[in-house]
């Protein structure tokens, strides 16, 4: 499809980070009625080693200036593709969309999968990209609810569970690793939430404005690290909340009240910090109970999005 006339593509730049962010908090503003992106989480995104914005990005520009943008991103080792997209124009939607699926047949022939996934998050309150998303065959295969929990007042810590040692922050290599292990054995049964292998995530961390190694909590059971949260400040500019990026506890340990003291612990850093709450995100098919677990601790979804899919074959 042509884009309408007027209208030319470009690649993307680090430097439209501003912009698009701007652009994604009039448009998710008047849907849901407020931002659903801060400034420093669109530019810490296009920001992050995985990303190669003169293949990944493409933005818009009509006579009116920006139209649209898009990202379409290998993640899992190239078999599943994941898809940012802003427009408000259907044409603009659908010209974008090609140029993801495009993106998806190289990065299977690169990556040798006959195979990608190719999935595009959507705002349940969004009625437009639904639409053209099914009319080009993709199908709802499941839903991130934004989970939140807001403080009335100081929130104590936690005690800590009988023979777990707390680790406070990641200072070096060896404390890094292990953490990551322990994402790595927590989401293994997880399709397309697998993380990166151990270099391309610590330099993905270490691209942030929001994160730190100080943000890191380990917690180790008989010597060995078991669970681990990863925090960071995505929306303290914009909703002056504290945010989860990854909570993991290694199957072996579940059932034994860690991922409930490692939240509390991160309500209780949050509340002493100044915070109004704390936010995560959660998918809904994840083969653990996790959504009973945000429930039981006090947090409430307050935005769905459904993350609707596409099989590519290569």
């Amino acid at each position: 499809m042509s884009l309408p006339a007027g209208h030319a593509a470009r690649a993307m730049r680090l430097d439209d980070a501003a912009l698009i962010a701007e652009r994604s908090g009039v448009y998710t503003s008047a849907l849901l009625g407020f931002a659903k992106h801060s400034p420093e989480d669109v530019a810490n995104y296009l920001r992050d080693p995985g990303i190669d914005l003169a293949t990944d990005g493409w933005v818009v520009e009509g006579p009116d200036g920006f139209a649209g943008s898009a990202t379409a991103v290998a993640i899992t080792g190239g078999s599943h593709l994941g898809v940012d997209i802003l427009a408000e124009d259907p044409t603009v939607l659908h010209w974008l969309l090609d140029q993801a699926e495009r993106r998806a047949h190289e990065v299977g022939r690169i990556t040798a999968h006959r195979e990608v996934v190719v999935r595009v998050g959507v705002i349940r309150q969004d009625q437009l990209l639904p639409e053209i998303l099914a009319a080009r065959g993709f199908a709802v295969g499941t839903s991130v609810h934004r989970m939140r929990i807001t403080f009335d007042g100081p929130v104590p810590q936690p005690p800590v569970p009988d023979g777990v040692v707390v680790r406070r922050g990641a200072p070096d290599e060896a404390s890094r690793r292990a953490a990551h292990a322990v994402l790595m054995e927590a989401f293994k049964e997880q399709p397309g939430t697998l993380p990166r292998p151990f270099a391309e995530w610590a330099a993905s961390r270490e691209s942030r404005s929001t994160f730190d190694w100080s943000q890191l909590t380990i917690l180790e059971l008989d010597g060995q690290p078991v669970g681990m949260t990863e925090c960071n400040h995505n929306f303290v500019s914009t909703e002056n909340c504290g945010y989860v990026g990854r909570l993991a506890v290694v199957p072996a340990a579940r059932g034994r009240g860690l991922a409930k003291y490692l939240l509390r612990n991160t309500f209780a850093v949050d509340a002493a910090a100044g915070r109004a709450g704390t936010i995560l995100h959660v998918d809904t098919n994840n083969p653990t109970p996790a959504v009973a677990l945000y429930t039981g601790v006090g947090m409430r979804p307050d935005l769905i999005s459904d993350v609707w899919m596409r099989t590519i074959s290569i």
